[in-house]
């Protein structure tokens, strides 16, 4: 014996009560995906694309830290390792993808800072435009 055609008849005689229950059930499952997507999901993709674009970026010379805590310096690059130079006469291989940190050069810390006050200063200024403005407006009324 066949269900489907008891299925039919009981899809059909409460299909309009369904579909609000279902709209009721579903919304809430909806708001959690959407709220682990820009959560969760998305900012890790955004950290890890940032990850491999740093170990992509890697040269002789860079200042590196492991993610076991050895700070060294990478002495050659090769297209899955990297050979850092810890000490004189030593040098470890690792794999790229145990390189968590790049410390920044001297230079590099000086150019953040400086674009961070040139940002600051631009908000600045744009929040002294707007203060002269809204001055003059109250002078005009």
């Amino acid at each position: 014996m066949s269900f489907i055609p008891f299925l039919q008849a009981a899809g059909a005689a409460g299909s309009a009560s369904t579909t609000g229950a279902l709209t009721g059930t579903l919304l809430p499952f909806l708001l959690i995906i959407v709220i682990f997507y820009f959560f969760l999901i998305r900012p890790q993709n955004k950290k890890q694309k940032e990850t491999e674009k740093m170990l992509a970026a890697l040269k002789k010379g860079d200042k590196v830290i492991t993610i076991g805590g050895i700070h060294g310096t990478i002495s050659s690059v090769k297209e899955k390792t990297v050979i850092v130079k810890v000490d004189e006469n030593v040098k470890l291989e690792f794999n790229r993808s145990a390189i968590a940190s790049v410390e920044k050069t001297d230079a590099e810390k000086a150019k953040e800072a400086e674009e961070k006050a040139d940002k600051k200063s631009k908000k600045g200024d744009k929040s002294s435009e707007t203060a002269v403005e809204a001055a003059e407006t109250e002078e005009n009324k």
